[in-house]
């Protein structure tokens, strides 16, 4: 063992790693989640069908070629604590992990393998500079880096800053939400396939907003990814 493994053993005695998912200690092999919570995460596999219920969610809303998400997602289950970890404790490593995991889904699936660019659904500057970060960059971050392909955080941006969402109908969700988006150069997103990125999808209104504006650029695709559907 060389000495930046002893140092790195050293520092896991006083700061431990644990898993973001069940708070057990890590294993050395093991980063962000444990084995255990891995296989006992409810994952959706949506990717292999192309009718799902998520998929169901945007029918004669807006035209996107594939909708999923990685996992589902329930109040005080571990995936409601990872999302926690990620979105108010400012672990980026847990977007980028369940990222990396999504895209090695999506690899498997012919409907999934022409995508050009993955892009975020985009803060609004002021609620990004308060958070300090946008938790659905760092999943698009992973998803990006697992398939190869070019990630783009800044050409969707977000204009006005709407009220909350909480507690709002789906129809008065899509009006807090519908001329909140803009593409800064549509040229850069001409004739590309584009999947864009959320963390958690409920009634799928700024999901919905996004894809419109995306697909007012000429030539344009829209597949969906969210770390998590709202069960």
């Amino acid at each position: 063992m060389n000495l930046s493994e002893y140092l790195k053993d050293f520092a896991g005695l006083i700061y431990p790693k644990v898993c973001c998912s069940c708070s057990n200690v890590l294993h050395y092999d093991e980063e962000v989640i444990c084995t255990y919570c891995l296989y006992d995460l409810p994952e959706t596999n949506f990717h292999n069908d192309p009718d799902n219920k998520l998929s169901r969610v945007f029918w004669g809303r807006v035209p996107l070629e594939a909708v999923t998400a990685l996992f589902y997602y329930q109040k005080g289950s571990k995936v409601q604590k990872l999302i926690h970890e990620l979105k108010y404790r400012g672990k980026r490593e847990v977007g980028i992990y369940a990222g990396k995991l999504l895209a090695s889904r999506l690899k498997t699936t012919d409907s999934w393998r022409n995508i050009d660019i993955v892009l975020p659904v985009p803060l609004h500057p002021k609620k990004e500079r308060q958070r300090g970060f946008n938790q659905s960059e760092y999943f698009a971050r992973g998803i990006a880096e697992g398939l190869g392909i070019r990630l783009s955080v800044n050409n969707l941006v977000r204009q006005f800053h709407s009220e909350s969402q909480t507690r709002k109908s789906r129809f008065m969700r899509w009006k807090n939400v519908e001329t909140v988006y803009n593409v800064k150069n549509s040229g850069l997103f001409e004739n590309q396939n584009l999947l864009l990125v959320d963390d958690v999808i409920t009634t799928g209104s700024t999901i919905e907003a996004c894809a419109q504006k995306l697909l007012e650029t000429e030539g344009t695709k829209v597949w969906v990814a969210a770390l998590a559907i709202a069960s």
